[in-house]
C-alpha cells in the first residue's frame, strides 16, 4: 500500500467570494521514500487548490497538506452541497493512491439587474419597449415588474407581470407605452417613466425609460401639401395662359379649314351635277331623234304633238295617285324543329276593292329570335315568296322599293315564321311594318 490520507473536515460551509479551508494528512504505508501528488476533484475541482501541491515521504512518515476552497461569486457555480474529492496520488505506488471525499455546502446569493430596452423611444402615439431582467444570482428567483409614471401622462401594457428566472438567465418582457393625450402639430413631449423590479419580496429595483412624444402628422406632409398646391396653380395658370388659347387656335384653323374643303367638295359636286344635268338632256334628245328616225312616237308625246290628250304634262300623267297607307303584322310562332315548317300571319286589305302598293318594309326582331322570316303573296291560294330572311343576320332591317309590291284586290300578304328558338328563349315574335299607298 502507497499512502493513506485522513481529512481533517469532510463537511464544509462556503460562501460565494470567500475562502474556506481544511487539511489533509498523508502517510506514507510503504517501504521506500515516495513523493505525493495532491489535488480536488469533482465540482469543486475548478476553484479548489492543495498546497502545497507535492510532498516527499519517508516510509512510514506523515505531512500536511491544506486543502483551501474559494468559489467565485458567480451564477455559474449554484448554491448547495458540492462533493468533492481529495485525491492523493503516489508516484511509487500508483496503485496505492486514495481519494478522501467530502461537501461543500455553499451560501446562496441574489443578485438581480434589469433595464430598459431601448432606453428612449420617439413615437406619436404608442412606444414599444422590452424590459430586460438577469438573474446573475447562484438561485432561482421570481420577479414582478410595475411600470409607473410619476406625471399620470402614460398608460402601459406589460406582455406579463411575473417571471421565473433560473441562476445564469435574463427575461425580456415586452411593454407598450401610450400617451393619454395625443396632438397633431407641435413640439415633441418628453414622458420619463420607471418599472419597479422585486426579486422575491426584496427590495425594488428602478430602472428608466423615456418616451419623446412626437405630432400625429409627419414633418413632410405640410411641405409636400404646399409644394403640390404651387405646383396645381402653375399649372391652372398655364393651361388658361398658353395652353387653352393654343388649343382654341388649333381646333378654330382645323374646323376652317374644314370648312373650306366641304365648300370645295360642294362647289365641286355642284359642277358635276350641272354637267351630268347637261349630259342627259343631250342623251334625251338624241333618243327622241333616233326613235323619230325609225317612225316611233316618244314617250309622253301624242301621235300628232307633243301633251297627253288630257292636256297635263307627261311628268304628272305619270305622277303616283292614291291613299298612303301603313300597317304592321307581329308574329307568335311556337318553337319547331322542322325548319321547313312555318307559321303564317296574314294581312287582308280593308278594302278588298282596293290595290295596295308596298313601297318601304322595315323588319324588326328585337329579341334576337332564330329561325327564318318570309313574305308571300296569296293570290287566291296559291302563295308566292316575296322576301325570305334569317332572325338571326337582323335586330332591326329596312327596305325601300325602286319598284313597288303591288297587291291586286283580293290578294293577301302573309308573314310566314320558322322558329328554331331554345327552349329557353320560347316563341319567336318579329313583326313587319310596311308603307305604301291604297289605289
Amino acid at each position: 500500500m502507497g499512502a493513506t490520507a485522513t481529512l481533517s473536515e469532510t463537511g464544509l460551509v462556503a460562501e460565494p467570494g470567500e475562502e474556506t479551508t481544511c487539511s489533509v494528512t498523508i502517510r506514507n504505508a510503504g517501504q521506500v521514500v515516495d513523493q505525493f501528488a495532491v489535488d480536488v476533484v469533482g465540482d469543486a475541482s475548478g476553484w479548489a487548490t492543495a498546497e502545497p501541491a507535492t510532498v516527499n515521504l519517508l516510509p512510514g512518515e506523515t505531512g500536511t497538506v491544506t486543502v483551501r476552497f474559494a468559489p467565485p461569486r458567480s451564477s455559474d457555480v449554484p448554491a448547495g452541497t458540492i462533493p468533492f474529492g481529495v485525491r492523493v496520488f503516489s508516484s511509487e505506488d500508483p496503485a496505492g493512491s486514495v481519494v478522501e471525499e467530502g461537501t461543500v455546502q455553499l451560501g446562496a446569493f441574489t443578485e438581480v439587474t434589469a433595464e430598459i430596452v431601448p432606453a428612449k423611444v420617439e413615437a406619436g402615439s404608442k412606444a414599444d419597449f422590452e424590459v430586460a431582467v438577469d438573474n446573475r444570482g447562484n438561485r432561482p428567483v421570481a420577479v414582478e415588474l410595475s411600470p409607473l409614471d410619476p406625471e399620470d401622462e402614460l398608460e402601459f401594457r406589460l406582455e406579463r407581470e411575473r417571471a421565473d428566472l433560473a441562476p445564469g438567465t435574463a427575461a425580456f418582457i415586452r411593454m407598450r407605452a401610450r400617451p393619454r393625450k395625443r396632438f397633431l402639430r407641435g413640439q415633441p413631449v418628453r414622458h420619463r417613466f420607471h418599472v419597479f423590479v422585486t426579486a422575491d419580496g426584496g427590495e425594488p429595483l428602478k430602472t428608466e425609460g423615456t418616451m419623446v412624444q412626437r405630432q400625429l402628422l409627419p414633418k413632410w406632409l405640410l411641405p409636400a401639401l404646399a409644394a403640390l398646391l404651387v405646383l396645381l396653380l402653375a399649372l391652372v395658370t398655364l393651361w388658361f395662359t398658353v395652353l387653352r388659347p393654343a388649343v382654341k387656335s388649333a381646333a378654330r384653323e382645323a374646323a376652317q379649314e374644314q370648312n373650306q374643303q366641304i365648300v370645295k367638295a360642294a362647289q365641286d359636286a355642284g359642277a358635276g351635277a350641272d354637267q351630268a344635268k347637261k349630259n342627259a338632256d343631250q342623251a334625251k334628245q338624241n333618243s327622241e331623234q333616233a326613235m323619230k328616225a325609225v317612225g316611233l312616237t316618244p314617250p309622253g308625246e301624242t301621235a300628232g304633238g307633243g301633251t297627253a290628250n288630257d292636256g297635263t304634262t307627261p311628268s304628272r300623267a305619270n305622277a303616283a295617285t292614291g291613299t298612303p297607307t301603313d300597317f304592321r303584322v307581329a308574329a307568335d310562332a311556337n318553337i319547331d324543329s322542322n325548319v321547313n315548317r312555318f307559321a303564317e300571319f296574314p294581312y287582308t286589305m280593308p278594302d278588298p276593292n282596293k290595290t295596295l302598293v308596298i313601297t318601304d318594309l322595315i323588319l324588326q326582331n328585337p329579341r334576337g329570335d332564330t329561325g327564318t322570316l318570309r313574305l308571300l303573296r296569296d293570290s287566291g291560294g296559291t302563295k308566292s315568296v316575296l322576301l325570305e330572311v334569317g332572325l338571326s343576320n337582323f335586330r332591326d332591317l329596312d327596305h325601300h322599293w325602286l319598284q313597288a309590291w303591288r297587291f291586286q284586290p283580293g290578294e293577301k300578304i302573309v308573314l310566314a315564321v320558322s322558329c328554331q328558338n331554345p327552349g329557353d328563349r320560347g316563341h319567336c315574335t318579329p313583326s313587319v311594318s310596311f308603307s305604301g299607298r291604297v289605289e
